[in-house]
């Protein structure tokens, strides 16, 4: 028991570290940045003129294309890898404002969060060393090789399930604005906080949308057993644009997503840390 009071007790200091908030809040900065240009991609394939990924690594590629952009997206990279800290104390020793099942819920999304951000920043190490970065190409190769294996096909079929939960479960935490108990409302005023309501359902319907479409692709090449239609979060995008009315939609979609990371902005100054 006191090894458990002292790892806590150790964590809980890390979590008070100035310099961490700092770093997580520069880390929403580039997090803002990533997804402007990831909803910049989305509306160029909406429109049939993009040539790169419509995911986070073409967003980074692009960045890293820009005056300054190999800068930028190493300071991408530390940023994540700040937020990857602080969402893997939070799962560790956070939330303590919650109790019983709601603060164990909140701490299993905290280490998802914790994977999330840690996938972004290797993400970003890949593309400023020239790495193979295309997550598209890298999901189908996986997948291919998963469905060889004995069984493989169900275990795509359950992660392509589990993403369309957590689409799901993303455009219901924004269309019910449980993402607002996260900021300093209180230091924010009457426009920002509704400017803030606004970007936040919008980003998160958004990016569930997107999410939950990748999931039912994922699982439609189990049942197909065809690895070519499980490419990510770029091959939702284009299978959106494809439907009726598809480049009004994805437009929509890549507006939304862009508006997630300016709401990212916000969360950089408002966020609880």
């Amino acid at each position: 028991m006191s090894l458990t009071r002292n790892a806590e007790a150790t964590a809980a200091r890390t979590a008070d570290s100035r310099w961490l908030e700092l770093l997580a809040r520069a880390g929403f900065i580039g997090y803002g940045i990533v997804h402007l240009l990831f909803g910049w991609l989305a509306v160029q394939i909406a429109f049939g003129n993009s040539a790169d990924d419509g995911d986070q690594s073409g967003a980074l590629r692009t960045l890293a294309g820009q005056p300054m952009g190999q800068f930028l997206v190493v300071a991408i990279a530390v940023g994540m890898v700040a937020m990857a800290i602080w969402q893997a104390l939070e799962a560790a020793v956070g939330h303590q404002a919650e109790s019983g099942n709601d603060r164990t819920k909140e701490r299993i999304v905290s280490g998802a969060r914790t994977v999330v951000y840690l996938w972004l920043a290797w993400t970003a190490w890949k593309v400023f060393s020239n790495a193979n970065s295309d997550s598209a190409s890298q999901q189908e190769e996986l997948t291919a090789r998963m469905m060889e294996s004995t069984g493989g096909r169900w275990l795509v079929g359950l992660a392509g399930l589990v993403l369309i939960g957590i689409g799901v479960g993303m455009a219901v935490y924004g269309f019910q604005k449980k993402f607002m108990k996260r900021l300093k409302t209180g230091e924010m005023n009457a426009r920002t906080t509704q400017l803030a309501r606004r970007l936040g359902m919008a980003g998160y319907l958004s990016r569930g949308t997107a999410f939950a479409v990748a999931g039912l692709l994922v699982v439609l090449a189990a049942v197909n057993y065809d690895p070519e239609q499980a490419r990510g979060l770029d091959a939702a995008l284009r299978t959106l644009r494809d439907q009726p009315f598809g480049t009004i939609l994805l437009t929509l979609v890549g507006l939304g997503i862009a508006a997630f990371g300016v709401y990212c902005f916000l969360q950089s100054r408002y966020r609880k840390v």
